[in-house]
């Protein structure tokens, strides 16, 4: 048996130059147009370093000036020395624009010297003829294949020009309308001169520092809208100035929308991510900084501590200026609630003022009409909600007859923001309103009416029992309402819990019956308006047969009028008792309609019943009812014509 170790041999990587330069050039970038930005930007930074004082200029000659098919940029920066040009142009991810620990130095754009490999997008070939003050001038020529040479160039001034001659299939990226329209879209707020093919393309101001009326242009321009507001920025930390656009119309709050960002005044990108909180989805900003830092792409802010600070700054800013509106301009804050109410509420979960903000000013649907909190605190001394906007169609009526005010909050947010209010201020008491607490407020009959309705009450029971209800019988306005369909919190999670168990497989319906113990026995209730003429006609008829089709179809009704989901065995009801109706109410031609219809209810009523409740499956014992019933009647019928 051989026993050794193993030698420590120290190795470098074997890098495959095309290959990065593939990598870099093609994969890094979004798109080829950037490379227009990264020529501006590593000019921008040679004439930064030649000094303060320096008058920079960079001149852009497209493919249609040259006439040769190459683009030219000139730039009267500081130049390269052939010892600089060797290790920053030969050397990826070198930069001089960094201090001796790697950090990127403060004055300048560029920091990861990898921004000419760009051009390898459109380019085979990137001729860089360049010279420092005081040394020799240098052309440095660099191949797509990774292959680079360098010689002794012409005499020129110190500067630097950059020549691309086009790969095949790009030619078009060098024209002189594609170059124009990048170089003012990247450049056009650089703080030196910048013109293509002798036409100047940068502006010199910034559109945050236009009058009012320029700056909506400009918005309007640039943005695709007319903002509703302009907010101005400042986040000295981060050297960042602009302004947040207000949007005119409203916008989805899951849609992330894109921000306008320069960095030093080159623009960094036209739908920049994260510079907002996510409430903030009404706003589109056009800023400029010094201190935040980009992706290596250039096209996304490196999200840091920086960042999170600026968009914190960001957001009391924009709250600011809400608080503003409110003191000063009721009437507009409430024009912009109307538009962004969702960006404002979900603000307030979070933030205190914004909470009291929305409290004094946002108008919520209630029973009463649209009021705001504060106003309906004042009437009713109580914040009383529904939680859902099924909930509150189904209450809101009954409840305004008993003089309760009851808001909707199934809205987005609502109910969170009333719980909330009710938790900051003691002061404040708030209640979600149960289905049944209404018929605490109903009034009970009297104990002779209820002895004469005891009879009919049990034959109803009798009838929806198998559906799950109880029937009631209370006093209640308004009068109009024959009947209510109320489910408790307890009724609809064992609705929910037995639905869940019956689709359950054989194992998790197992474990939902052994928890079926624990969940609550209430069942919905549906309850009988005494003050109602019908149903007092309906207790008064000596037909069972009638008063139990009149019954279930005061059910269905309550359930399609409460916008109650409808169950299969619902459904069957519905169409049974209006078939029942419709049968008992429409008289035979022949005088022989006791033969057709008789045997078909006897049938449908008994045997259909009988059959559901025995055999647990309501849907088919009241079908079963119903067709034998139907089928004999209809062939009496027939006959006897």
């Amino acid at each position: 048996m051989v026993t050794g170790t193993v030698p420590r041999v120290s190795n470098t990587f074997q890098v495959d130059l095309r290959g990065i330069v593939d990598l870099l050039s093609h994969h890094l970038y979004a798109s080829p147009r950037v490379y227009v930005r990264e020529l501006l930007q590593n000019a921008v930074d040679a004439i930064t370093a030649v000094g303060p004082e320096h008058s920079g200029v960079i001149s852009v000659v497209s493919s249609d000036g040259t006439g040769d098919g190459t683009l030219r940029i000139d730039d009267n920066g500081i130049g390269l020395t052939e010892a600089q040009v060797h290790e920053l142009l030969a050397t990826i991810g070198r930069s001089s624009k960094r201090d001796e620990l790697g950090f990127a130095r403060h004055e300048f754009l560029g920091q990861f010297g990898i921004g000419l490999l760009s051009c390898f997008l459109v380019a085979d070939e990137i001729r860089v003829h360049t010279r420092r003050e005081g040394a020799a001038p240098v052309l440095w020529t660099g191949f797509s294949d990774g292959r680079y040479a360098v010689r002794p160039g012409d005499e020129r001034e110190p500067g630097t020009t950059v020549t691309l001659l086009p790969r095949r299939g790009a030619e078009h990226y060098l024209t002189g309308e594609t170059v124009t329209d990048l170089a003012r879209t990247y450049g056009s707020l650089l703080p030196v001169t910048v013109s293509v093919d002798g036409r100047k393309v940068t502006t010199g101001t910034v559109p945050w520092e236009l009058p009012t009326e320029s700056r909506l242009s400009y918005a309007e321009r640039t943005l695709g809208f007319r903002p509703f507001d302009v907010i101005e920025l400042n986040v000295p930390a981060a050297g960042l100035t602009g302004a947040a656009f207000v949007l005119p119309t409203p916008v989805n709050p899951a849609s992330r929308g894109g921000h306008r960002v320069y960095l030093k005044r080159m623009l960094l990108s036209e739908s920049v991510e994260g510079l907002l909180p996510e409430w903030a989805f009404f706003a589109r900003c056009v800023v400029d900084s010094t201190e935040l830092r980009p992706t290596a792409s250039r096209e996304a802010l490196y999200d840091d501590g920086m960042l999170a600070e600026t968009r914190e700054a960001i957001a009391d800013q924009l709250r600011g200026w809400l608080v503003r509106l409110s003191a000063t301009d009721p009437r507009r804050l409430g024009e912009f609630l109307s538009i962004h109410h969702l960006g404002v509420k979900a603000l307030a979960l979070h933030d205190d003022e914004m909470l009291r903000l929305v409290e004094q000013w946002y108008p919520m649907q209630t029973n009463m009409g649209e009021v705001t909190l504060a106003e309906f605190r004042a009437r009713y001394g109580m914040l009383r909600y529904a939680a859902t906007a099924d909930e509150f169609r189904q209450l809101a009526g009954v409840a305004a007859a008993q003089d309760l005010g009851l808001i909707n909050g199934g809205y987005v947010y609502d109910a969170e923001l009333i719980q909330r209010l009710a938790a900051l201020d003691p002061e404040v008491h708030a209640e979600r309103l149960d289905p049944t607490d209404l018929t605490t407020r109903f009034t009970t009959v009297d104990a002779q009416a209820e002895l004469q309705m005891r009879p009919f009450l049990a034959a109803a029971q009798r009838r929806l029992d198998r559906l799950g209800c109880e029937v009631v019988v209370r006093a209640f306005d308004p009068v109009t309402t024959p009947a209510l369909y109320l489910v408790s919190r307890a009724a609809a999670f064992r609705d929910e819990f037995t639905a869940s168990r019956d689709q359950a497989d054989d194992l998790w319906g197992g474990v939902l019956d052994a928890l079926s113990r624990t969940v609550p026995t209430d069942r919905p209730q549906l309850v009988l308006n005494h003050r109602n003429p019908l149903v007092r006609r309906v207790a008064a008829l000596g037909d069972a047969e009638l008063s139990g089709l009149a019954v279930e179809s005061l059910y269905g009704q309550a359930l399609l009028l409460g916008h109650h989901p409808i169950r299969p065995a619902d459904a069957a009801l519905l169409t049974t008792s209006f078939l029942g109706l419709l049968d008992r109410a429409v008289p035979g031609q022949t005088g022989t309609e006791p033969s057709g219809r008789g045997p078909g209810d006897q049938t449908g009523s008994g045997t259909g019943n009988q059959t559901g409740s025995g055999s647990g499956d309501q849907t088919t014992g009241r079908g079963t009812g119903e067709q034998t019933g139907r089928n004999t009647g209809e062939q009496d019928g027939e006959e006897t014509r």
